[in-house]
């Protein structure tokens, strides 16, 4: 196990080297650059002074020497400074960071936690009345537009209820725990929501698999429990395809929570990386990237280490 999970992190490594060599080729061939952006924001400026700028900030140079400058920087803590926020990228980047992992950690969690519960329910009973209805809320969970659902949670619990706040991550002057809960609580059910579905329906197809195996029904005949037939025995082989589905859905959250950030006004790092990418911020868009990729990289991670732990047959080489 240990020599599997060092042997994956050099790999994720290499794949994050070649990534952020791609990250950046791409936005280097955007139109237009930081230097362009300020020309135009100073009028009279003459292409002299553009081309002084250019030099004094090595836009003149090749991209592969620029990439290396910047790599030997950024293996030193240095990502470089945010033109747009006139300040240090990881001052910027690490507020991000912690509100979208206190956004995503807990959709995500709640969601698969719902999820298992109403997977197994529905699998145990295909074609009821529980079934059905489980049905019919993941496939609403799965065709609801996101922003939609946002709106009416706006309009059930902020505006008409007014027990929650309707944007923004605190109030003013308070900022305490309960606080943040409760500016995260409509965000957090929104994305719980919206995954639930999808979830729910990889579960319930697994369980419903699972259940038809012949070890369950040797587990049966032999008079085992029900809840260690389906929790121990069922459940445990019905999660490994579904871990791969969680585990690669937990690394888009992390960056594509995009319109749930807008619609709750969350400082996230989807909010960050769109912003950076439409003001030509490049330091910033490309450590969001990065660290959106090593995200899902870990995820993937964590997902093979999960299935030498659900079916100890699965050999980790």
């Amino acid at each position: 196990m240990l020599a599997f999970t060092l042997r994956r992190m050099g790999q994720t490594l290499v794949v994050l080297l070649v990534m952020s060599f791609i990250i950046y080729g791409l936005i280097g061939l955007m139109p237009g650059d930081p230097i362009d952006i300020m020309a135009a924001s100073m009028p009279g400026v003459t292409p002299e002074v553009v081309a002084k700028l250019r030099a004094i900030y090595g836009l003149d140079q090749p991209l592969m020497l620029r990439y290396w400058r910047w790599l030997m920087a950024a293996l030193q803590g240095d990502l470089g400074f945010s033109r747009t926020h006139s300040q240090p990228v990881l001052e910027v980047l690490m507020p991000a960071l912690w509100q979208t992992c206190k956004l995503m950690i807990s959709s995500f969690v709640l969601s698969v936690i719902a999820a298992l519960i109403l997977g197994v329910v529905s699998a145990l009973r295909p074609g009821g009345f529980v079934d059905s209805f489980v049905s019919l809320f993941a496939f609403a969970g799965i065709s609801v537009p996101v922003f939609w659902l946002a709106l009416v949670l706006i309009l059930t619990f902020a505006v008409a209820l007014h027990w929650l706040p309707a944007s923004g991550m605190t109030n003013v002057g308070d900022g305490g725990f309960m606080d943040q809960v409760r500016h995260l609580t409509l965000p957090v059910l929104t994305l719980m929501l919206a995954n639930t579905g999808q979830f729910t329906r990889y579960v319930r197809a697994a369980m419903i698999e699972t259940l038809r195996m012949d070890f369950v029904r040797t587990a049966w005949a032999k008079g085992a429990g029900a809840w260690r037939v389906v929790i121990v025995h069922a459940l445990r082989n019905a999660l490994i395809p579904v871990v791969t589905i969680m585990a690669l859905s937990f690394g888009t959250l992390f960056s594509g929570a995009l319109v749930t950030e807008t619609m709750f006004a969350q400082q996230g790092m989807g909010k960050m990386i769109y912003d950076s990418i439409l003001s030509n911020d490049f330091n910033l868009a490309l450590s969001g990237l990065l660290f959106a990729t090593l995200i899902t990289l870990l995820s993937n991670l964590a997902a093979d280490l999960a299935y030498g732990w659900l079916d100890p047959r699965i050999a980790l080489k």
